[in-house]
């Protein structure tokens, strides 16, 4: 095999790696040009300190890899997948609505990055969430108006980039109206090529305007723009990010393990497919193993001898991705706990509440189980952590809400009601359990930390509680406010 396309192969590929230390094929790689790594939350899990360990290792055999996370803050966290993030996510910034927040939240996450040897976040999410019931995207977007969306999209690039990590815009043109998750299948924009450019385009044309270094394509096929293609493997979708919007940075794929382009053309091959189409740099994903990220090498290898991708496309690639890394190596960055304390600060702020404050009495804390969200996983959410362990319950709303009520209601006689749901306006089952509740109960009080589309009739409950998010900080915000734990200056 060529070494020297291996080598140009290998400065485009970002692979991710199992557990928390470096194995030495990875080490080898990176002294051979490999671009970098992508970390995920089991990377994480032997703590901070570890961490920075990690990628300390990894810059002694390349000084200037990219070492990328999906670090939202909010619901989706790789750092602190076991303890819920401190900052709260883009649904509460949205609604606080506050720009000079929204930046001082993504400063204080990316100056926390940064000290942990991370330079590139995936994030942050510009979807503009047209449709509530979409599966994926959630409290991860701004909000439904694209101007607010724009503005704190933006002040995220900017925040981030001020610590020295590159911002990494996605899922363009927007995930936002679909109600598919390309984890899973390939997800469909609804209404075509002209709503997406008034919809979900503005935020990403602010976010260029800002300055941002990376944009992320999505999985997700806009009819009279990809074909039967998803965005990420379009060249026509590549063609209007970098000709009608003006971007000059690295194109990042999204993980390409993903069932959307891994059921119908493999890793590899979706691997060939992106890079032909425009993408700079490729992330594979959480589960892909070493023999797999040789596969795609060989596959990108194999493409540029056989003609199927240009070998000037690879070489402009890596030239993209190369500067990225000098960029971000002159980057001065800030000092962590720069903004200590702003994450429940926000939180605090995005508290939605009818009925004030409850007076508690022995209080039994019942959580719902929510719908799945791929994207968070099993992150940390709730208030458990604010209440003796006796007193937490877990409910599966499904498959009897009426038998799930009845637990709820035996659980809770004679104490104060804490009723814990997420996403409520999702899920049939968790709205059936919250009303027979509430009709027995009325002196609940109903605590939704996800989107508060769905709310219950006024004066159907005690006190309503809206977080905007399943953070840690929009969890304290909230026990804060219930009177569940003093509140800290």
């Amino acid at each position: 095999m060529d070494t020297a396309l291996e080598r140009l192969a290998d400065a485009i590929l970002i692979p991710p790696f199992p557990g928390t230390t470096a194995p030495r094929w990875l080490l080898d790689a990176l002294e051979r040009g490999l671009a970098g790594v992508t970390l995920f939350a089991p990377n994480m899990a032997a703590g901070p300190e570890a961490l920075a360990g990690l990628t300390a290792t990894l810059r002694t055999a390349c000084p200037d890899l990219l070492v990328a996370a999906d670090e939202e803050g909010g619901d989706v966290t790789r750092l602190w997948y076991d303890t819920g993030s401190p900052y709260p996510g883009n649904a509460a910034l949205g609604f606080v609505d506050d720009v000079a927040l929204t930046e001082r939240v993504h400063a204080a996450i990316g100056a926390d990055l940064a000290a942990l040897g991370v330079n590139l976040d995936l994030a942050p999410c510009l979807d503009v969430l047209a449709a509530p019931e979409n599966p994926v995207v959630g409290t991860r977007s701004f909000g439904a108006d694209p101007a607010l969306v724009a503005r704190h999209g933006a002040a995220a690039v900017r925040g981030l980039q001020a610590a020295g990590v590159a911002a990494c815009a996605k899922h363009f043109p927007g995930h936002g109206a679909t109600l598919l998750d390309s984890h899973a299948e390939l997800a469909i924009v609804p209404d075509g090529l002209a709503a997406v450019e008034a919809r979900d385009l503005p935020p990403f044309r602010a976010a260029v305007a800002a300055g941002v270094l990376a944009v992320m394509p999505g999985h997700l096929r806009v009819a009279g723009l990809t074909g039967e293609l998803p965005a990420s493997l379009s060249a026509a979708a590549m063609a209007l990010l970098r000709d009608s919007l003006g971007f000059e940075g690295v194109i990042v794929s999204d993980a390409l393990e993903m069932r959307a382009v891994s059921d119908p053309f493999g890793i590899p091959g979706a691997a060939v497919l992106a890079a032909a189409a425009g993408n700079d740099l490729l992330c594979l994903g959480r589960d892909v193993p070493h023999d797999g990220y040789l596969a795609v090498r060989s596959a990108l290898v194999d493409a540029v001898r056989s003609g199927d991708l240009p070998g000037a496309r690879l070489e402009e690639a890596a030239a993209r991705v190369t500067a990225l890394q000098a960029t971000l190596a002159r980057a001065p960055g800030l000092a962590p706990g720069t903004d200590d304390g702003i994450g429940l600060a926000a939180a605090r702020r995005a508290l939605l509440t009818a009925g004030g404050r409850p007076e508690l009495r022995d209080p039994v804390l019942i959580e719902v189980e929510p719908l799945p969200n791929m994207a968070a996983g099993d992150a940390r959410w709730g208030l458990a952590d604010w209440v003796p362990a006796a007193s937490l319950r877990l409910v599966a709303a499904a498959p009897d809400p009426a038998v799930s009520a009845a637990v709820v209601l035996k659980a809770a006689a004679g104490r104060s009601l804490i009723l814990v749901v997420r996403d409520v306006h999702r899920s049939a089952s968790t709205r059936a359990v919250v009303t027979s509740v509430l009709a027995e109960r009325p002196d609940t009080i109903l605590v939704e930390m996800g989107l508060p589309y769905w709310q219950p009739p006024a004066g159907a409950c005690q006190t309503y509680l809206a977080t905007y998010g399943a953070s840690r900080a929009n969890a304290h915000a909230a026990a804060e406010f219930l009177g569940l734990v003093t509140p800290v200056p």
